[in-house]
C-alpha cells in the first residue's frame, strides 16, 4: 500500500473537527432509552480493553452517503471493529458490537453518545448481559468522545475527502485499507510514537522497560 500524506504522521496532532453526527442529524434517545451517566471523567485509563467507545459519522461518495461505525479502545487509539451502513439502523451498531467482543473480549467500560442506536435495549442489553458498565457522553458535549473525533478527522481528511467512492463495494475495501494503515503504521505522539496496534497488542511491563 502506498505511503499516506505527511499529514498523517502524528494522529495527535489536531484534535476533532466534530466528524460525528451532529444531534440534528443523529436520533436521539427514543422514549423509555434509559441514558447512563459519564464514568470517564478523571478515570485514569492506564491499560487495554479498561474502556472502549463507539461512534457514527456520515461517509460522503460520489452518488449519495454511507454510515461508518467504529469501536475504539480507548487506552490504545486501536479500531477494534468497523461496518458500513445505508442505514442507521440500531443492528448495524449491534453488530459491530458483537464483532469487537468476539475478537477481543470485553472491556471494563463502553462509552457511547446518547443516540437511540446506543440506548436501546438490543445494544444496552448485550453490554449489562456481559457486565459491561456503560458510559454516554453529555448531551452535545462531543469531547467527552474525543478520540473518536480526532479518529474522525483522520478518515475524513486523509482518506474520505481524497476520494469519490462509486459504490459502497469501493468505500468499503479502501476505507478498511486506510483503518489498516491507521491501526498498523500511524504514531500517536501521546503513545510515545508508538502505532494503535503497538500500544494495544505490546504488554505493559515491557512498554515500561523500553
Amino acid at each position: 500500500m502506498q505511503d499516506r500524506p505527511p499529514a498523517c504522521e502524528d494522529a495527535d496532532a489536531a484534535d476533532g473537527d466534530r466528524g460525528a453526527l451532529s444531534p440534528s442529524a443523529d436520533d436521539e434517545a427514543g422514549a423509555g432509552h434509559k441514558i447512563h451517566p459519564y464514568l470517564l471523567r478523571g478515570l485514569a485509563i492506564e491499560r487495554p480493553n479498561q474502556v472502549w467507545a463507539m461512534d457514527i459519522t456520515y461517509i460522503p461518495m460520489a452518488r449519495g452517503f454511507v454510515y461508518l461505525a467504529v469501536v475504539l479502545d480507548w487506552f490504545s487509539r486501536r479500531v477494534l471493529s468497523w461496518r458500513l451502513s445505508i442505514t442507521m439502523e440500531a443492528a448495524f451498531c449491534v453488530e459491530t458490537l458483537q464483532d469487537a467482543m468476539a475478537r477481543h473480549g470485553k472491556p471494563e467500560i463502553f462509552n457511547t453518545d446518547q443516540g437511540s442506536q446506543f440506548t436501546g435495549q438490543a445494544f444496552t442489553g448485550m453490554l449489562a448481559d456481559n457486565g459491561i458498565a456503560i458510559s454516554m457522553d453529555g448531551k452535545g458535549a462531543w469531547r467527552d468522545n474525543v478520540f473518536v473525533e480526532r479518529l474522525w478527522r483522520s478518515v475524513k481528511y486523509e482518506e474520505v475527502y481524497l476520494r469519490a467512492y462509486d459504490s459502497v463495494s469501493e468505500a468499503r475495501t479502501s476505507i478498511g485499507s486506510y483503518l489498516d494503515f491507521y491501526n498498523s503504521r500511524r504514531p500517536h505522539s501521546s503513545l510515545d510514537g508508538m502505532t494503535p496496534d503497538q500500544a494495544y497488542f505490546t504488554p505493559l511491563p515491557l512498554r515500561m522497560a523500553a
